[in-house]
């Protein structure tokens, strides 16, 4: 948690995100933030550690829910210049991810191995926090925890080449995701809800400190209830489960090109640093530098001797909540 000291404060020992959601979902994280900051002793300032992502997702869907996007990436990818289909609108479509692959909010990022058409993906997540089957909308709200940026960096080359097989999106899409480097409840972004339900929050996405494109979240086709209540159709939704609302548009380099008709700008290459916004005001923010793939990948990357790693902390207000003690 983040007082406004700005210094962190530790949860209860042996408490962590993915455990309370599991546990009690929205309700448990605010109980566990209100008790540990009546109870804890400050630690570290925020500005001294590195946010790991906010929680392990149980499970990834990432839909397409931005007709702009839909359109400029058909034409970058497929050569398309037809409308966008129609069965894209009566529903909302996703395909499942990799949920290992999640990285904090201003860690590196491989390129991943064969591709030289790297790109970013601008996207707002939701966290589920209880378990349905067959919800409505309506019913859906109710499990709703909060909501992160979410990137599922893409390899488009190899996507392409995916894109023409019966399978779905595998290799250029499951190597990284990344994730915070906050939560935020839901209860902080009802002022930010539509009339018809969406979230009207500013996305805007930048690569080396030049802004490359701007949009609403409430731009998107489907609610993120109506995504949670399609999802749960035949099948269980569960504590842990993100669900990504697709990329907006202009969040991403493809789009671009497709409009554009050429790739320009050029795609991601290390070195590059790309950040990503959501309403800074809701206090959603993220940056990330590409690096070279490794031609040997190994164990799991660790912080540098001396630092100190933190999950990502859930922001209510001017509290934030982070999984794990330092």
């Amino acid at each position: 948690m983040l007082g406004d000291s700005d210094r962190l404060y530790p949860l209860a020992a042996g408490a962590d995100i993915d455990d309370l959601i599991r546990r009690g979902g929205r309700t448990a994280l605010l109980e566990a933030g209100e008790t540990g900051l009546a109870q804890a002793a400050p630690g570290p300032a925020a500005d001294d550690v590195r946010l790991l992502p906010p929680l392990h997702p149980a499970s990834i869907r990432d839909s397409v829910s931005f007709e702009a996007h839909i359109e400029g990436v058909r034409k970058s990818q497929e050569g398309a210049h037809d409308p966008v289909p129609e069965q894209w609108y009566a529903a909302p479509c996703f395909y499942f991810t990799n949920p290992h692959a999640g990285l904090g909010a201003s860690d590196d990022v491989e390129r991943f191995p064969g591709s030289q058409q790297f790109d970013l993906e601008l996207e707002v997540g939701v966290v589920y926090g209880a378990h349905g089957r067959n919800l409505t909308a309506q019913e859906a709200a109710a499990g709703i925890v909060g909501y992160t940026i979410f990137n599922d960096w893409s390899g488009r080359d190899i996507l392409r080449i995916e894109g023409r097989l019966p399978f779905g999106f595998f290799k250029g899409k499951d190597g990284a995701h990344t994730l915070g480097p906050y939560l935020v409840t839901a209860d902080e972004l009802e002022p930010y809800k539509t009339a018809d339900g969406l979230l009207d929050l500013t996305m805007r996405a930048w690569i080396n400190g030049e802004l490359l494109g701007e949009d609403s979240l409430a731009n998107c086709a489907f609610t993120f209830e109506e995504l949670i209540s399609h999802a749960s159709r035949g099948e269980s939704v569960a504590p842990g489960d993100l669900l990504a609302s697709g990329t907006c548009h202009r969040g991403c380099l493809a789009e671009i090109w497709g409009r554009a008709g050429e790739q320009i700008p050029k795609p991601l290459v290390p070195g590059d640093v790309v950040t990503l916004e959501v309403e800074a005001s809701a206090g959603l923010a993220t940056g990330s530098s590409i690096r070279p793939h490794a031609p040997h990948p190994g164990g799991q990357t660790r912080p540098a001797q001396g630092t100190a790693a933190l999950s990502g902390p859930l922001r209510r207000g001017s509290q934030w909540l982070p999984a794990v003690a330092w």
